[in-house]
């Protein structure tokens, strides 16, 4: 008798544990749980776009920190930077288009750790495989002394 008692008391407190988790599953994204409620009719204003517009992404890099005949790795955003000649710059995809490594350097080529691979520094095409793909470029923006992605 024991044995049932034990067995009974077991389903009815998994059968509990699982209710309540169905009963949480079930209210998700209901209107109780303000994921459909719109937005205050002062956020919905047209003067809100033009803010976020007008407001400038956060620099990257000045253009001092990018050596002219070089670059720089900016590996938080996985992107490289780069001044093949004065005054020109260029980003590209910090991500080897080989294996997904991240390249570390940047010297008379933009090189990755990993196998050896090693790209342009003026259009990010391959310089030395095994990358047989060059490094896509990303759009940026020069904004005087500042260098901003577009």
């Amino acid at each position: 008798m024991t044995e049932t008692t034990r067995r009974t008391v077991m389903l009815g407190a998994s059968g509990a544990g699982l209710a309540a988790v169905l009963t949480g599953c079930a209210s998700y994204g209901s209107p109780t749980t303000g994921a459909e409620v719109e937005p205050p009719a002062e956020e919905a204003s047209s003067e809100a776009p033009k803010k976020k517009s007008e407001s400038k992404a956060k620099a990257l890099a000045n253009t001092s920190d990018i050596p002219e005949g070089g670059g720089k790795v900016f590996k938080n955003q996985k992107i490289v930077v780069t001044q093949p000649t004065a005054g020109e710059f260029k980003a590209f995809s910090a991500v080897c288009t080989h294996q997904g490594c991240t390249v570390d350097e940047v010297a008379d080529t933009i090189n990755c750790p990993c196998h050896g691979s090693a790209f342009s520094i003026t259009d990010g095409s391959v310089a030395n495989g095994p990358a047989s793909e060059p490094l896509e470029e990303k759009q940026i923006k020069v904004d005087g002394e500042k260098i901003r992605l577009a």
